[in-house]
């Protein structure tokens, strides 16, 4: 519980306990930090120890006689929330002591007779370092407040770029595709082909999938976006001089709750069938299975062909309509509330190329987090090395709110009210 000098009471969050005045200029943004190293920053030492402080005052009340039911309700709501953080903040502590130690007793072991006593002691150096860096990102994941929509399932979007020799992006969308394909095999996930619309050279112009799991949205959130590929096509007269093309595709990636509650007036809609095209069966061509929704007051068109049946392509088609009808208002919030942030990153900044993959050179660029990876193909096998790059990504996302916070804290001292 806590008593702001603006002469208001209200209850702590977990990322407004205490104030100081260290500055973060020294704090090199435009360098990829990791969580290890937020962690020995000075400031937010403070802060932790703050936090830590506090629990043992909560413990302390709740075992006091003189508390009413709503202050010990109050307190066990906070005692829940700031348990776990003085947790984790009391074993890396502890865990920094044992590597003190280890250290110490690394520069005494000198002599040949003790050089396996050395070695042993080294390696549990390491695993103790592993440990540290462990307990930082889940400390700081702790502090982080989760996104609402982190939980969702999403609906997934891919479009070929337009460029000299288009079938450059409609092979690399293709790719991609099929990557995020495998990425949710790879998770666990259920993966729903809900449009497809492959190109005439075996490529794709456009598709969208339904991706339902576990914490979806929070791992693709950041995969929105304008995607980048150069590479030295396979045939034609650019694959014999040896010219690097490059092309574009886009990915959009949309939460859907489980509960869309997006009120669509069927008035506002043109619905349209036609005969589905691409792999599907022999239905394909026969009927007019496939259905196009346009939404009139926004101008906002879905398609869904996958299912033989036109209803269920309808019942698909605007289950899709409201999730993007709902990420408009997402974005608007998003923009609200998120609009001083300094790492653009989601749907803020779909416009904006965010990675490229540079095939000659075998390596893939995050341009947000200036995060170079290598081996192409393993990270378009949608398995580990993906799933490195995209927590590299929210572990980036985690220290940035941190630090914004704890700038803006400083911010609100200085300041005062």
């Amino acid at each position: 519980v806590g008593l702001h000098n603006c002469g208001f009471w209200r209850p702590k969050s977990l990322l407004d306990a205490a104030r100081f005045t260290l500055s973060f200029n020294s704090w090199h943004r435009k360098t990829h930090q990791d969580s290890r190293a937020l962690w020995k920053h000075e400031a937010v030492q403070k802060y932790l120890e703050t936090l830590s402080k506090e629990y043992q005052q909560v413990i302390h009340l709740l075992n006091a006689d003189s508390i009413n039911d709503f202050e010990q309700r109050t307190l066990r709501r906070r005692c829940a929330d700031l348990s776990p953080i003085a947790a984790a903040f009391q074993e890396i502590k502890e865990a920094e002591r044992e590597v003190q130690e280890l250290e110490a007793m690394c520069r005494e072991l000198d002599s040949r007779d003790e050089k396996q006593l050395l070695e042993l002691a080294l390696e549990e150096k390491e695993t103790l370092d592993k440990k540290i860096n462990m307990l930082c990102r889940k400390l700081f994941q702790l502090l982080v407040p989760k996104e609402k929509y982190d939980r969702s399932h999403v609906i997934l979007e891919v479009t070929a770029g337009r460029t000299t020799g288009g079938d450059i992006c409609q092979q690399f969308t293709k790719e991609m595709f099929e990557m995020y394909q495998n990425y949710a095999d790879y998770k666990h996930w259920t993966f729903d082909i809900v449009n497809y619309m492959p190109a005439e050279i075996g490529g794709l112009h456009h598709a969208a999938a339904h991706i339902s799991g576990d914490d979806v949205y929070r791992h693709l959130k950041y995969e929105g976006g304008t995607h980048r590929v150069q590479r030295i096509p396979e045939t034609g007269l650019s694959s014999r001089m040896q010219r690097i093309h490059t092309g574009t595709m886009s990915v959009i990636v949309l939460p859907q709750p489980e509960e869309v509650d997006v009120k669509v007036d069927p008035k506002d809609l043109r619905i349209d069938t036609f005969r589905a095209k691409g792999a599907g069966g022999q239905h394909v061509n026969k009927t007019d299975s496939a259905v196009r929704i346009v939404h009139l007051p926004t101008g906002l068109a879905v398609e869904c062909q996958q299912e033989r049946s036109q209803q269920m392509n309808k019942e698909i088609a605007l289950r899709t309509l409201r999730a993007k009808l709902y990420q408009q208002i997402i974005e608007k919030q998003l923009s609200q509330e998120q609009s001083a942030r300094k790492l653009q990153l989601g749907t803020r900044a779909q416009s904006e190329r965010i990675r490229t993959y540079n095939f000659t050179q075998d390596r893939v660029t995050d341009h947000r987090i200036s995060y170079d990876a290598r081996n192409i193909k393993e990270i378009l096998s949608g398995k580990e090395a993906l799933d490195k790059l995209i927590n590299r990504l929210l572990e980036f996302a985690e220290i940035e709110a941190v630090t914004e916070y704890l700038e803006n804290l400083q911010a609100l001292e200085g300041g005062g009210c």
